[in-house]
């Protein structure tokens, strides 16, 4: 059985090409379109890993990190952000609220599935 990632982002022209990457490569896929939508599917699945996007309405990728940072359930699962928000104090910004690496967009399919492969267990 392969992983399963959760991609978020608000964009579903993002949400696609990530999906098409990752599915290209074997990962199974589940997205949400925002936080709230990515809080509430954790509660009922948690996938192997998560991309997350920064820039979202209502609940950015940064509160959203926290959030799964915060639940013992979630704590450990790995989360990759994805964001066109690619300057250096957004960067910390992401890696302090407890994002495992942090990948500007537009992301090369190559450094996204090598950076997947590398918060990932060998199967």
């Amino acid at each position: 059985m392969g992983y399963e990632v959760l991609v978020v982002d608000d964009d579903p022209m993002k949400r696609q090409l990530l999906r098409l990457i990752l599915e290209r490569a074997g990962f199974g896929v589940a997205e949400a379109a925002d936080g709230a939508e990515a809080l509430l599917s954790l509660d009922s699945k948690l996938p192997d890993l998560m991309t997350l996007d920064v820039m979202m309405p209502q609940m950015d990728g940064f509160a959203v990190c926290e959030r799964i940072r915060q639940n013992p359930k979630t704590a450990e699962l790995p989360i990759i952000m994805v964001s066109a928000r690619a300057d250096s104090s957004s960067i910390r910004e992401g890696l302090a609220a407890g994002a495992n690496r942090y990948l500007p967009q537009p992301v090369m399919p190559d450094k996204l599935l090598k950076t997947v492969n590398e918060l990932l267990p060998p199967e």
